[in-house]
């Protein structure tokens, strides 16, 4: 197996990473929220194998915190460390631009996502009532947090 590697995301790969999102969330961000994303600064990264997207994260980073906004990986893919090695990629840009506090949203229906995010040092501050939409009506989510100073 090759190793996955890390680039950053342009707007020439959002119909790409569409295509990923479309393909593993009932309730997709739409090419133009990832487009919209990149304009504004926000940070993308694509992991892939073999030049195959195989997942893709959104992080915004702002005055001493980042927050991770979308982490998919590929369901073809996942339990094979992707999305650990995003998570980590993240944290080291973070950390790099002088983020102490790393904070993000994760659904309660998804628990293999926040048991990844619990592994990985992060905890849970709160609850945002009807934050996600699904194909149903609307589901809270569990914000988490972890500090990034040592």
């Amino acid at each position: 197996m090759s190793v996955a590697l890390i680039t950053s995301m342009t707007l020439s790969d959002v119909p790409a990473v569409g295509v990923v999102e479309r393909r593993n969330y009932p309730v997709p961000w739409s090419d133009g929220i990832f487009r919209d994303c990149l304009k504004a600064g926000y940070l993308g990264f694509l992991i892939k194998q073999h030049q195959t997207l195989i997942g893709y994260c959104m992080l915004q980073i702002g005055f001493e915190e980042s927050h991770v906004l979308n982490l998919c990986v590929d369901s073809a893919y996942q339990r094979q460390g992707h999305a650990r090695k995003l998570l980590a990629h993240m944290e080291t840009v973070s950390v790099a631009r002088q983020a102490q506090m790393m904070f993000l949203e994760v659904r309660p229906s998804n628990p293999r996502a926040r048991a990844l995010y619990e592994m990985n040092g992060f905890n849970e501050i709160s609850v945002r009532k009807d934050y996600y939409d699904t194909p149903t009506g609307r589901e809270d989510a569990v914000v988490m947090a972890k500090a990034l100073v040592a």
